[in-house]
């Protein structure tokens, strides 16, 4: 397996680009299952889940066509099965997407359980409860595929027990089509749940409310094929913007949506932090020190949970001591034992991280435990004492697209190296 290899106290400066949200890009790529035409999508990241997500899309017979890095055509017309494949499924944990989107359309559909990060259960009762309330039977599993069908969906009110991404976007891909209106209460507002709405109006959809709790889903008889550009994602956005306080940097962070950032630039400043917005960047510089704060993670538009292992990488470094109240998952602190390896002090007692704020980190071989704490272990090698090695790389990749040539291009010192190559070098 590769690695990256970090050699750290090098200050980021210049300017990044931000590329499409993945989040968003999960979603509306099996929502194009449901259009009578051909999609063009553009400035879609160029990610492993993309890829996935692609390869799904061709297994169901799907005609893709690749324009180039960023932009795909897709017509679902050529569809010939609803059984999404064991292999591709296990790879991304958005493939339950194409549950409601194959239901949607053909009124059934067979996918696997997901694979992706693993931050604990994550059941998909919420999913399935809104499936059966459009009239779906959903039925037992078997070989560990998920199976729904249904003659004819129609409209009915769905109140979601919890706050669900997931289900509201799987609820919103099986309702476009249903007789009648779908009310889902209790709804999701992340911007990716905007992205995916606008998307579906853009082919024909007739879907309110996305942003607020409840989103109202009228049905119609038929969607069309659409061109539609990605919004810039906010996570990648957030990990550059604590990348560049973590090395006392500054860096401008272009193609981004400030409002979609504003949890994360109010705990950066907090921290100590200088941000300038402007209409489509934001500009990021270290104070002079980084203060402690308090964090919790909690759904859009509160502090993302998907930020919060790059946030502890900062409070790790930050004068005094800081709690991160984790809202969303039960098991996001895998990455803690990595970080203590580099010198942090973090206690977790459940949901609570208490982290007392140390001067400096210091190099060590790391894991990526998964996504976002493969990217907070980036952060923090960039930030450390020395020369760090960083494992099973592949979770970050997963979501981030030119990860290693963005960061070179602020003046970070890393490389991606196979693991029969000698690591502990500098890596330019």
């Amino acid at each position: 397996m590769d690695k990256y290899i970090i050699c750290g106290e090098r200050r980021l400066t210049g300017t990044v680009d931000i590329s499409g949200a993945k989040n968003a890009v999960v979603a509306i790529l099996p929502a194009t299952v449901l259009a009578n035409g051909v999609c063009r999508i553009e400035n879609i990241p160029n990610i492993a889940d993309v890829d996935t997500a692609l390869e799904i899309l061709n297994s169901l017979g799907a005609t893709v066509s690749r324009i180039d890095k960023h932009t795909v055509e897709i017509d679902s017309r050529t569809i010939v099965t609803q059984t999404v494949p064991h292999d591709l499924a296990k790879k991304m944990r958005a493939s339950y997407y194409f549950i409601g989107a194959l239901l949607g359309r053909f009124g059934k559909a067979s996918v696997p359980m997901p694979g992706g990060c693993y931050f604990g259960v994550r059941p998909i009762d919420q999913h399935l409860k809104g499936f059966t309330a459009l009239g779906a039977q959903v039925l037992p599993m078997k070989n560990g595929m998920i199976s729904a069908c249904a003659d004819s969906l129609v409209g009915n009110s769905v109140y979601l027990d919890m706050v669900s991404v997931g289900a509201t976007v799987n609820i919103m891909l099986a309702a476009v089509y249903a007789e009648g209106i779908t009310v889902i209460e209790n709804a999701a507002k992340e911007p990716h749940i905007v992205d995916l709405a606008n998307f579906l109006n853009s082919m024909g959809a007739d879907i309110r409310g996305a942003g607020t709790d409840v989103i109202k889903v009228r049905g119609v008889n038929r969607l069309y094929g659409t061109t539609y550009s990605i919004i810039p994602d906010q996570i990648e956005a957030g990990t550059y913007m604590a990348a560049a306080v973590a090395t006392g940097g500054d860096v401008t962070v272009r193609n981004v949506i400030p409002k979609h950032l504003e949890s994360i630039t109010a705990k950066l400043q907090e921290m100590g932090a200088e941000i300038e917005e402007f209409d489509e960047e934001i500009r990021v510089s270290a104070g002079n020190f980084l203060r402690h704060c308090n964090v919790k993670t909690m759904p859009h538009p509160g502090f993302p949970t998907d930020m919060q292992p790059q946030i502890a990488v900062l409070l790790s470094m930050a004068e005094g001591t800081s709690i991160i109240n984790e809202g969303v998952w039960e098991n996001r602190y895998r990455y803690v034992d990595e970080l203590r390896r580099m010198g942090a002090e973090i206690q977790v007692d459940g949901k609570l991280a208490v982290i007392q704020g140390v001067p400096h980190l210091t190099a060590a071989p790391v894991k990526a435990m998964d996504l976002r704490a493969g990217a907070a272990m980036v952060i923090a090698a960039m930030a450390a004492h020395g020369v760090t090695e960083i494992e099973d790389i592949q979770y970050i990749e997963r979501g981030y697209e030119d990860l290693v040539e963005k960061l070179r291009g602020l003046g970070a010192d890393i490389r991606r190296v196979s693991e029969d190559e000698p690591a502990l070098q500098t890596a330019q």
